[in-house]
Order: C-alpha cells, then structure tokens, then sequence
C-alpha cells in the first residue's frame, strides 16, 4: 500500500520506517526542512536503537521517502496516518491539539479523493469526531475522507521492537471499509499472530491514555510504599518483588526510585486527569491528581535528602549521574534527574552532570548546569555524587576511579542503579529515598525462574 506519515517526530519517523519495512511504501511529512533532509540521508535525529539502520534501508531502497509538501502527500496516497505531537497544555489543562489541527488543516484542501486519515497521537475522547467534521467541511472529497484512530504503544529506547511487534493493535474505526484497509496495513503483523482490537473511535482515543495513567499509578504506587518503608525499615526492594510475584500485578513499573518521567506518562496523568474533572468524573480526576503529586514529590524528597546529609549548599558540588527521564535514550523531556539537579542549582550547589547519550539535550535545556564527558570527571572534586538514572554504566562504574576523582564520599542513589555494598566497602557513605538490599530489581534475591515474566517499561 501506499502510505503517508504526517509528523516525523519519535513516534512518526518510526511508524514510517516500521511500515517501510513490513512492505508499504511510505512518505514522510514534517514542516522541518532540517529533519526532512536528515531522513532522506538515512538517519534520525533522536536516539533510537535501530531505527537508524530501517530508515537507511527503505530510503535506500526508495520505499521510504521524507517531504515538506502536503501536496505530494495527498497525490501520493489516500491512507494518511497522523503522528504530530499533542504536548501538555500549561499547567496540565490539557492536551495540546494545535499540531494536529494544523495538520488537518494543511492536508484537507488536497483531498480530492476518497481517503482515510488515522490519528496516532494521544489525545483526549472525543478528538475524532471533531476531526472527521472538519476534514468532511474542508476537503473536496467531502464525507468520502473517514477518520479512524489507531493509538500507539510505543516505548522509547524499544520503538523500532514495539512497532514491528505490539503487544496489541487498536483501531477505532467509523466504517466496514475502513477498518478493511487498516487490516491491510497491519496484515503482516495479525498473520503473526499481534491481537487485533476493532473498536469505536472513543474507546480507542481512550487506550493509550488509560494505559499509561495505570502504569504511572504503578510507579506512584511503589513509591508511596517507599514512604512506609523509610518509616518502618522494610526492604522496598524486596517487597516489590514479592507483590510483583502475583501475576494479577506484575514486577514491570513497582521499582521505588525518582519516578516518572519523559513526554508520555505526565502528559497522559495530566491529560486523562484533566478531561476527567470537564467529564464530571471526580473519582479518576482526583486519583489521577494524586497519583501525579505523588510523583512530584519524589523529586523534592531527594533534594531535602541531598541538604539533609551535605549541610548549606552554597560551595558543595554535586555530580549528577544520569540526565535522561530513562536509560536507554537521550530524551530529557520532564527529566526526575535533570529536575532535582536544577532545584539543587538554584539553592546554591554547583551540579555537574554527565550522560552517556542525554548530555546534548540537557545542555540545551538546562545550560546553567555544568557537563562532564564521563562519570568520572563529573565527579572530580564533587562533594556527592547523586545517580538519577539507571544506564548500566552507572551500575559498573568503578567506586575507586570514583573516589579518586571525588573531594567527598557521599553516594545517593536516587533510582536503585548501583550496588550499595561495593561503594560502602570503598568508603562511601550510600543514602537513598528508601531502604533496599544491596540488589535493584535485575539483580534481586529471588530464586531464579520463580518470578513471573514481565515486559519491562
């Protein structure tokens, strides 16, 4: 089939590649020239692991082409999937649909002829039906252009994986014929046997951000039982472990640490929250409001915590180990780490930070912060080291290449990403928002094969 891919940001570079690859031929859309231009040589400009070798493949191959003109796109199919970003709105009012109108906009006096334009975004119930008027009062081909709403479960640093192979396919779809051509679409993945959800277009717009509004109370969850846990002395770590053991809960997303981060999770708490108190439905606004202050807090516990043990800010240093929301990219977007080294700037401290893929991206969003170019030399002359996110590397690092470099012997671990006994048989005194083992939950007591499998987040 012939596809067009409106917005080529994370989410939409890969889609295109990902249907590049079982088969279709596809053409990217974005208003980017740069970014246009870099996807026509084969490469993204985000991270994400193998996704750089699809995109040289298929423009390689001329199945995967990138433009700026949403002329071409209309003459050069009629299914048109839209992939623009639906940011928060201030203050979490909402989600912002000024990308996704503009598209519309852009595309709908093209349209000559029959077509069905399918939203990926996130966005609030109710979107597609709006969007379905508009298309029908702007394009010429009228009530012939459908809208259907196909939502996406990607997670970063596992795109490429997650889009070839979902855990699930959901289309809300408004028609018999256009839920035929989406079957088409993703016909190599339902003969692989992917789960296929044919539903209506509210249900759907509804998926990705019941979803993720349940994984982040899942983090939410965990930490809030950290709290009791740094009262009572129980093991976090542990008690995750075994709740996680019950297959109706699961292991993924209960790991105590900073929280949540990134451009999806706070968007969709904030998102779903916000559409729930306009809906009357005060039970989901008030438990999503909670599940994201929660989530807040955390960060402000570690900065109470780093003053707590250093004393006056003003003259230490810290060293901040990790500036992604996660490991595995380089997106800093609502960064825990990156939050807690900013609060800690401002009351004095001087926050050097080191990444090994974020560094680029932090230094454009937080440039008042110092950078190293390795752990170790963000530490050198620092008073604590602080890890706010989990890169295995952290989890290696040498304790005493670090205390060589280091002026003092103070570890906080803010995520459970290193191995506490090893820094406190090296000197280092190791604080955490919580009392755990000497294991993070990769490498947790429990006896091997007993556990239930879970995909991670």
């Amino acid at each position: 089939m012939r596809l067009t891919v409106i917005g080529c940001g994370h989410l939409g570079a890969t889609h295109a590649a990902c249907m590049a690859e079982i088969g279709h031929e596809v053409l990217g859309v974005d208003t980017d020239e740069g970014k246009v231009e870099l996807l026509n040589t084969g490469r993204a400009w985000f991270m994400e692991p193998g996704l750089d070798e699809l995109l040289a493949r298929h423009t390689r191959s001329g199945g995967l082409r990138f433009t700026t003109s949403f002329a071409e796109a209309a003459a050069f199919g009629t299914v048109h999937f839209l992939a623009v970003g639906t940011p928060s709105l201030p203050y979490g009012a909402g989600y912002d649909l000024s990308q996704v109108r503009s598209a519309v906009r852009a595309l709908a006096p093209r349209l000559t002829r029959p077509a069905l334009v399918i939203g990926k975004s996130t966005v609030p119930p109710g979107t597609t039906s709006g969007l379905a008027r508009e298309l029908s009062s702007r394009a010429p081909a009228g009530e012939a252009v459908e809208v259907a709403w196909n939502p996406e479960f990607l997670r970063e640093g596992h795109a490429v994986a997650d889009t070839l192979r979902p855990d699930r396919i959901v289309l809300g779809v408004p028609s018999i014929a256009a839920e035929v051509t989406l079957r088409e679409v993703y016909r190599p993945m339902t003969e692989a046997d992917v789960p296929l959800v044919v539903t209506d277009a509210v249900t759907a717009e509804l998926v990705k951000g019941a979803a993720n509004a349940f994984l982040a109370t899942k983090i939410s969850f965990i930490n809030a039982m950290a709290d009791i846990c740094a009262w009572t002395g129980a093991d976090v770590a542990l008690l995750a472990d075994a709740v996680g053991m019950d297959p109706r809960i699961g292991r993924a997303f209960l790991t105590a640490g900073l929280g949540y981060g990134g451009g999806c999770l706070p968007k969709d708490v904030r998102g779903l929250a916000a559409f729930a108190a306009t809906a009357g439905a005060k039970g989901a606004a008030g438990l999503l409001s909670v599940v994201d202050d929660i989530n807040s807090g955390r960060r402000q516990q570690v900065v109470d915590l780093a003053e707590g043990l250093l004393g006056h800010l003003p003259g230490k240093r810290i060293a901040l180990w990790g500036a992604a929301f996660k490991p595995g990219t380089d997106d800093v977007r609502d960064s825990p780490g990156l939050d807690v080294a900013d609060r800690l700037a401002r009351l004095g401290a001087e926050v050097v930070v080191y990444d090994p893929q974020a560094a680029g991206n932090a230094l454009v969003a937080f440039p008042h912060l110092r950078y190293g170019d390795s752990a170790v030399a963000a530490a050198h002359q620092a008073d604590a080291v602080l890890v706010g996110t989990a890169w295995p590397e952290f989890a290696a690092a040498d304790p005493a290449a670090a205390t060589a470099a280091a002026r003092g012997r103070l570890l906080i671990d803010a995520c459970q990403a290193v191995r506490p006994a090893l820094w406190r048989a090296a000197g280092w005194t190791v604080a955490a928002p919580f009392p755990s083992t000497d294991s993070h939950p990769e490498r947790s007591p429990v006896t091997p094969g007993t556990a239930p499998g879970s995909r991670p987040g």
